[in-house]
This record gives structure tokens, C-alpha cells and sequence, in this order.
């Protein structure tokens, strides 16, 4: 766990760089700040997003527009739209996303999400 402390500051989103990241099929583009044990990021989907790998790391997940669903390796899935938030450890779930429409989401995650044994 790390315990580095933050000082108060805002991030301007529009002058984060945007890095672009293939699905599956579609884009994502993220704009990425990175602190000590934390990292929060904005990410666009594009139309027909599907990511490319299944995921196992744990997120805070808010729906800023559009809307994703995060289908599980187990073949069941869950809808995310606008207004909505998850929440989910490290390795609790093994997830992807996928969206028809594209999507805005803040996504924060760390070492605040590892699983505790």
C-alpha cells in the first residue's frame, strides 16, 4: 500500500495528451495522470469498442456519456450508462468492455484496489 500523500491541485483535462490504445475492433483514447499508488484517467470509446484482453485489475468506473457494457469471462454482463459508477478489487472479476454507441468514463484506480487476503 502506498501512503504517499497528494497536494489539493486541479487537472485540466484539456491539456492532458491523449494516448490511443486498439480494441478488439474500435479505439480508445485515454489521457492519463499518474500519481503515487493512484492513476485516474479519462478514456473515449469509440463506436463498436471491444477491448482487446480481459481484465483482472480492480477500477472506479463512472460514466461520463454513452454507455459500455463490461461483459465478464463468464459469459454474463452488466450495462453501464450515463450517471452510472462501479466499483470492483483487483482480481475479483475477469472483465472487457464493449460499446455500440462509444463512451466517456473516469476511470481511478491503484493501490487502494488491491485484494486483501
Amino acid at each position: 500500500m502506498n501512503n504517499a500523500n497528494i497536494p489539493f491541485q486541479n487537472i485540466e483535462w484539456g491539456k492532458v495528451p491523449k494516448t490511443e490504445h486498439q480494441g478488439e475492433t474500435g479505439v480508445a483514447y485515454w489521457q492519463t495522470v499518474q500519481f503515487a499508488g493512484l492513476r485516474v484517467r479519462m478514456v473515449e470509446y469509440s463506436k463498436n469498442y471491444m477491448a482487446d484482453h480481459w481484465c483482472q485489475k480492480g477500477h472506479i468506473v463512472h460514466c461520463l456519456r454513452g454507455g459500455v457494457t463490461t461483459e465478464f469471462e463468464d459469459g454474463s454482463s452488466r450495462v453501464l450508462t450515463t450517471g452510472m459508477t462501479y466499483v470492483v478489487s483487483d482480481e475479483l472479476s475477469s472483465h472487457r468492455s464493449v460499446t455500440k454507441e462509444g463512451a466517456l468514463l473516469l476511470i481511478i484506480d491503484g493501490d487502494f484496489l488491491k485484494l486483501n487476503n
